[in-house]
């Protein structure tokens, strides 16, 4: 399976989603993409098996991924303090991957219905989700 992780800013989330996904899934095969090169310096760090940055890693990356994962900010434009394209939020939107779209209260988009959760919770429901796509 290949896992597509898009992160931004400081790659935080995308750090601790690499490190999940290879202990818990380790045949598969994890590409990180940064908006910017500290989320993909973070990401690379926890274990991706391969690493890019910027808006054409996120369109090629989304092209061959059988899932994506990230915030939610990456299927809106100018969202995470404008790291996201509008083509990168396309690329995600219309990706034939299945999405994993983490609900995280930020930069302006507030997802109604979800409560604040701390990081660690979210990435290991993302995790569940991931594995039921077929890792």
């Amino acid at each position: 399976m290949n896992i597509l992780v898009i992160d931004s800013q400081g790659g935080g989330m995308g750090r601790q989603l690499v490190t999940a996904i290879k202990a818990q899934i380790p045949q598969s095969h994890v590409t990180a993409v940064g908006t910017n090169s500290t989320a993909t310096a973070a990401m690379l760090k926890a274990g991706a098996d391969a690493a890019a940055t910027g808006e054409n890693a996120v369109i090629v990356g989304c092209r061959r991924a059988d899932v994506i994962v990230g915030p939610i900010g990456i299927v809106i434009a100018d969202s995470l303090y404008g790291e996201v394209t509008p083509a990168m939020a396309v690329a995600v939107g219309q990706s034939q991957a299945r999405r994993v779209l983490i609900p995280v209260n930020h930069c302006d988009n507030i997802v109604a219905g979800v409560a604040e959760q701390p990081l660690g919770s979210l990435v290991e429901n993302a995790l569940e989700h991931i594995k039921s796509c077929g890792a």
